[in-house]
């Protein structure tokens, strides 16, 4: 369905996809970047931009923090393309979905989202056009903070960050206390004295992630690890 439109002549293209790869997340990697290098042989118009509308929400909602979860792992598939296929860029709409339908039905700001992306990355106006994203992270004694890359105004709705989850090195993760200190998240739990690894809206539906920026952009899911002190 897509070959006959190669003799057009194209800006970049949108690839809103991925539910059915679910259970298959690293075969959806190399999928997804071989049709986009694919892609961009068969129309030889270089590297067009190429954009990518992140898995939203959909499911219960998990009720703890270690619930085996699909959809988590191909938004990380999604990310790792958009950040290391050359003009990619990667809307975040973590939110914007529902637990009893597959398709999102506010898709209006998921247009929003991806136009922003595209202002800023391929029409190059200067607009932010990215939530709060994973850094790094640095353990303090029994606690974890986390840095974010656009994480100015890092701010949570509602609250306390939500949807923070930290484990020691039996990989056994439970809610973490978290509070924001600048563009950082401090999470901690007594549970877990000696923290290596942190979760943020690790699940098919994180229900009630509120980390945001500035600009009103929510953070992306992420899951990190060190065994740095």
């Amino acid at each position: 369905m897509i070959a006959p439109l190669q003799p057009i002549a194209l800006k970049g293209a949108i690839w809103y996809q991925g539910e059915s790869n679910a259970q298959r997340s690293s075969e959806y990697r190399e999928l997804l970047s071989g049709m986009i290098i694919d892609w961009r042989s068969q129309w030889g118009q270089g590297d067009f931009p190429f954009l990518i509308p992140q898995l939203v929400n959909n499911g219960l909602p998990q009720s703890a923090p270690d619930h085996p979860t699909n959809w988590a792992v191909l938004r990380e598939a999604q990310a790792q393309v958009a950040q290391t296929v050359r003009g990619c860029g990667i809307a975040v709409g973590i939110e914007l979905g529902d637990p009893h339908t597959i398709h999102p039905p506010n898709k209006q700001d998921v247009g929003k989202r991806l136009a922003l992306v595209a202002l800023e990355q391929v029409y190059g106006e200067k607009t932010e056009s990215s939530g709060p994203r994973y850094d790094s992270m640095r353990i303090e004694g029994g606690s974890v903070r986390i840095r974010f890359s656009h994480g100015l105004g890092l701010h949570a709705r509602g609250g306390a960050p939500r949807q923070f989850a930290i484990a020691g090195k039996d990989r056994k993760f439970v809610w973490a206390d978290a509070r924001i200190e600048g563009e950082t998240v401090v999470a901690s739990h007594p549970e877990v004295p000696a923290p290596v690894a942190v979760r943020y809206a690790w699940a098919d539906n994180p229900e009630g992630c509120n980390l945001y920026s500035a600009a009103g952009l929510p953070a992306m899911p992420f899951r990190a690890e060190t065994q740095n002190p």
